[in-house]
């Protein structure tokens, strides 16, 4: 398709993990070490344009940080890139912090992109001063903050949603994975998502990860309820995702009309262009 825009896809490798007590494992098999290899990515998919965060999923975070540098070279030598910087909500990692949120103003920078994975939570008191300090930096920079949604602890949307209600009046905050899960898509899509956009929340989302049926069910409620069209993004979250496997997704469930020109790549250009 033309037009095609990735709004949440990842550069950089990390070490091997062991994940769940097993072995020291690298299940991200298509991880980019390079710049070129990820723009040969874009080449190979068609992808007009990509907003490019750094890996992460380790417990090493200095080794997500440290990527930081990679996705504002991506950005800096193809203009199809965006890129966003990863920032931590932990208290213990403020020093690592400034120094990423040094980057904010960096030519090409669009977003912040922020997880409860790796520790901390939105709803914790020592967690405030770096979540304060991360917001600020969107609002006067201009940039998006991404937040990671899965069910349960501290990912899960009832805990994350605390964030768009705290600061979504004024900073662009953009949703991972659709709250995350059964639970989190049932409670977006079922009215949470379109509650906070009718009071002027500043919210998105993507798709990635998502469930079989939530995609074409938060189409048809676009549908019914005649708002969200300029919400929705895809994402293939490389390479923790599957880029073909989320387009076909989101391809059948938004169809080749309005709403898919919308979510491939008029929203895309909205936000980060």
């Amino acid at each position: 398709m033309t037009g095609l825009a990735d709004a949440h896809r990842h550069l950089g490798t990390l070490p091997a993990f062991a994940f769940y007590g097993g072995p020291a494992v690298n299940p991200d098999i298509s991880a980019r070490a390079t710049v070129d290899a990820l723009l040969a990515d874009l080449d190979h998919e068609g992808t007009d344009r990509a907003l490019v965060i750094p890996n992460y999923g380790v417990p090493d975070i200095a080794v997500t940080f440290a990527l930081n540098d990679l996705v504002v070279e991506a950005a800096a030598r193809d203009e199809r890139v965006r890129a966003g910087i990863f920032v931590s909500p932990r208290p213990q990692d403020t020093a690592l912090n400034d120094k990423a949120l040094a980057l904010a103003g960096e030519s090409g920078v669009r977003a912040l992109k922020t997880t409860f994975l790796l520790g901390g939570s939105a709803t914790a008191e020592e967690c405030r001063p770096q979540l304060d300090t991360i917001f600020a930096a969107a609002r006067t920079h201009d940039l998006v903050v991404h937040v990671h949604t899965s069910p349960g602890a501290t990912s899960d949307i009832d805990a994350v949603g605390t964030l768009v209600e705290r600061y979504g009046d004024d900073v662009r905050i953009h949703l991972v994975h659709l709250g995350g899960g059964m639970s989190g898509h049932i409670k977006l899509i079922g009215g949470r998502f379109f509650d906070w956009i009718a009071a002027g929340k500043r919210v998105y989302t993507d798709t990635s990860w998502a469930i079989g049926f939530a995609p074409r069910w938060l189409a048809a409620e676009i549908d019914r309820r005649g708002t969200g069209h300029d919400r929705v993004l895809f994402a293939s979250d490389e390479p923790w995702g599957d880029q073909a496997g989320e387009l076909a997704r989101l391809q059948a469930a938004a169809g080749d009309g309005e709403l898919a020109r919308y979510v491939f790549s008029d929203n895309f250009a909205a936000l980060y262009d």
